[in-house]
């Protein structure tokens, strides 16, 4: 159950930061000056992401105790929390994007943002509110935190595609600052 638990986890959190596309097309130098703000502010968030998924991974073995799995899983969604407060940040302190309805889409996509912040911290509360010496009500309790991740992870995907279908895939894919490696798919 916990490699499904982290499978979950890894998949969303860290897919849902890869915009398609590869680099962008220098046409728009102005779109590429916001979106290397955004990025370079992004960089570290991303990477605390995928360190806090890897952690995620690695306890979700049949040998962790469930108090190691409680404390890990929990860190790493508060670190997934802040991760997701801080590029909304981001994207408000870049300034209006220079695109059609560049306020709107800077206003949504930082609200998607703020939404899966908000998401991980209820996660990280509900995770530290299992009784980690009850082994069943631990695996029901880490069935329903597994059921929270969509909708959790909900508002980022839904940021990411309000920056894409407003006209900034381009220019953040062309930044250094943004690219990932996406994950291979869990077994």
């Amino acid at each position: 159950m916990n490699k499904k638990f982290a499978a979950a986890v890894s998949g969303g959190a860290v897919l849902m930061l890869v915009l398609s596309g590869c680099g962008g097309d220098d046409g728009d130098t102005k779109a590429d000056a916001w979106a290397k703000k955004v990025c370079d502010k992004w960089q570290p968030e991303l990477k605390k992401i995928e360190a806090a998924n890897a952690e995620i991974k690695r306890v979700a073995t049949e040998s962790s105790k469930p108090e190691e799995v409680q404390t890990t899983d929990s860190a790493a969604f508060g670190t997934m929390s802040e991760s997701y407060k801080a590029m909304g940040t981001a994207v408000q302190q870049a300034g209006v994007p220079p695109v059609k309805d560049g306020q709107t889409t800077q206003e949504t996509a930082v609200k998607g943002f703020e939404s899966t912040a908000k998401g991980y911290a209820d996660l990280k509360a509900k995770m530290e509110g299992l009784d980690a010496k009850d082994q069943t009500k631990f695996a029901a309790g880490i069935k329903e935190v597994a059921g929270g991740l969509q909708a959790a992870s909900q508002g980022g995907k839904d940021a990411l595609a309000t920056l894409k279908t407003g006209g900034l895939d381009q220019a953040i894919n062309g930044q250094k600052g943004c690219q990932v490696a996406a994950p291979s798919p869990a077994k």
